[in-house]
């Protein structure tokens, strides 16, 4: 799926990686990513799949390559640039990253920080119609409004999940990422989150890449699947596409299937 040119919303070309000197982490990706869908990234812990997400929303810096998004080079981008390009990309943590003595409400609420002024932010005043659509959004990840005041750290893993998304929408993105955004939950939970993920992003048309390790919810649930081992990709294409042998070769033998 590479090759798409100027109607991909990201075009990431010859991407490379090294938190030190002659080891790459990330080995010359190239990728397109459409404006639409949700794309899984798969693969063994360390072979560069979270990295490639946090060089996306430059949460970590790219040693070289380019990152074409909405006109403009992400790689190359610094101070109000960056921040105006970060506004327009959604991020859903493992970990949640919430404030944890903050309501569910002022949570939702940092996703437009990048919006408003620096006081209003800081005294909590956001205005009235990004209030209501907090409220709208909370409702939309399927908690009632009883959670609104609720503190954070009152929550349960999925419950700070749907809290993270909602957040992640209130940045009106063009696109979100997602980091292992199930690994911290029970098999119930995990299947809940990505049917929500999927759901959102198809009702928003707001496309969303997930770096997931549970090979089964990728093909569950995605409509493209990027397979990497040792900070190349080996496979891309449909969920329906990926064979026992192409696991093998992501996942390093036998022992996996």
């Amino acid at each position: 799926m590479t090759g798409a040119g100027n109607s991909a919303l990201l075009s990431i070309r010859h991407l490379r990686k090294e938190y030190r000197p002659g080891q790459p982490v990330l080995k010359d990706i190239s990728l397109d990513i459409d404006a639409r869908g949700l794309t899984a990234i798969i693969g063994p812990s360390g072979t560069g799949k979270s990295t490639l997400i946090r060089c996306i929303n430059r949460l970590v810096d790219p040693t070289a390559g380019e990152m074409l998004f909405e006109g403009r080079d992400l790689a190359k981008l610094a101070g109000a640039e960056l921040r105006a390009a970060r506004r327009r990309i959604g991020m859903v943590f493992q970990e949640y990253n919430l404030v944890e003595r903050l309501s569910v409400i002022e949570n939702v609420l940092t996703g437009r920080l990048g919006y408003v002024p620096a006081w209003r932010a800081f005294l909590r005043k956001f205005p009235a119609a990004d209030v209501a659509r907090a409220f709208d959004l909370i409702d939309a990840v399927g908690l009632d409004e009883s959670f609104a005041t609720r503190r954070a750290d009152k929550l349960s893993g999925g419950q700070r999940q749907r809290v993270g998304i909602a957040r992640a929408l209130m940045q009106a993105p063009a696109l979100i990422l997602a980091d292992e955004p199930t690994s911290s939950l029970d098999p119930k939970t995990s299947v809940e989150i990505m049917e929500l993920m999927a759901k959102m992003g198809a009702e928003r048309g707001v496309p969303i890449i997930v770096n997931i390790h549970n090979v089964e919810l990728a093909r569950r649930y995605a409509s493209r699947i990027i397979g990497m081992t040792g900070g190349e990709v080996v496979y891309d294409g449909p969920p329906e596409g990926l064979a026992d042998a192409h696991l093998k070769h992501i996942y390093g033998g036998e022992e996996f299937l």
